[in-house]
């Protein structure tokens, strides 16, 4: 199991590399904005604060924009990984990319059948878009189990990454999937090693240890 995180936030990234949790970054121009970083240096930034892959969107719909975009993206840093939507032209930029030895992350994938074609045309990863499945009345669990089943049937190297994920619960049924990655904001992050539980044991546990402060003594 992977975690990337998704974002921009260079405090975010530096404390969740701290942690020792993760292993790369999913951005895009949105995330950027938000961070207030700006093109090329602000990713540039990221990818010099995470040493796993760090993706990044195109903005072109049509496919030979896309590769044009896509190669000058991945000419900024070796870190760097092309994002590409899983559309007719996607698809095209996608199999050109990876001809090219350029890295792709198919993103956007609602439905099995999108991974397989990513997958076909050479995507390295294929992100499944959870939160956004539930939101429109999908079984969003069931569908990234179907993509995870048909890849495997296939054969295909394609890694896929749970993405748009809302909450810890997303985390859990995706893990016992078996997903390779999961790439999580960094509240949810969090929120996967916080529980009231836990902190009210711990809380009881230091009350106790305070009370024998006194008394406890180490061999020397």
């Amino acid at each position: 199991m992977r975690i990337f995180l998704d974002t921009a936030n260079l405090e975010e990234i530096s404390r969740a590399v701290a942690l020792g949790l993760i292993d790369g970054v999913t951005t895009n121009p949105t995330l950027l904005a938000k961070a207030g970083l700006s093109f090329p240096e602000g990713v540039l930034e990221v990818c010099r604060a995470v040493q796993g892959p760090v993706s990044l969107e195109v903005t072109k719909e049509d496919a030979a924009g896309m590769v044009e975009e896509g190669r000058k993206i991945a000419s900024l840093a070796p870190n760097l990984v092309v994002k590409v939507p899983v559309t007719l032209e996607g698809i095209q930029a996608i199999s050109v990319l990876s001809k090219d030895g350029i890295p792709v992350n198919a993103t956007l994938v609602f439905q099995p059948l999108q991974a397989l074609l990513a997958a076909r045309a050479g995507a390295k990863y294929a992100s499944v878009f959870l939160g956004r499945l539930d939101d429109v009345g999908h079984d969003a669990i069931s569908i990234l189990g179907e993509c995870l089943e048909i890849l495997e049937a296939y054969g295909m190297a394609t890694e896929l990454i749970a993405a748009s994920v809302r909450h810890p619960m997303h985390v859990l049924r995706a893990a016992l999937l078996g997903t390779p990655i999961f790439t999580l904001p960094f509240g949810v992050l969090l929120g996967l090693v916080e529980h009231p539980l836990t902190r009210s044991g711990l809380e009881r546990f230091l009350q106790d240890a305070r009370s024998v402060a006194s008394s406890m003594r180490y061999p020397k």
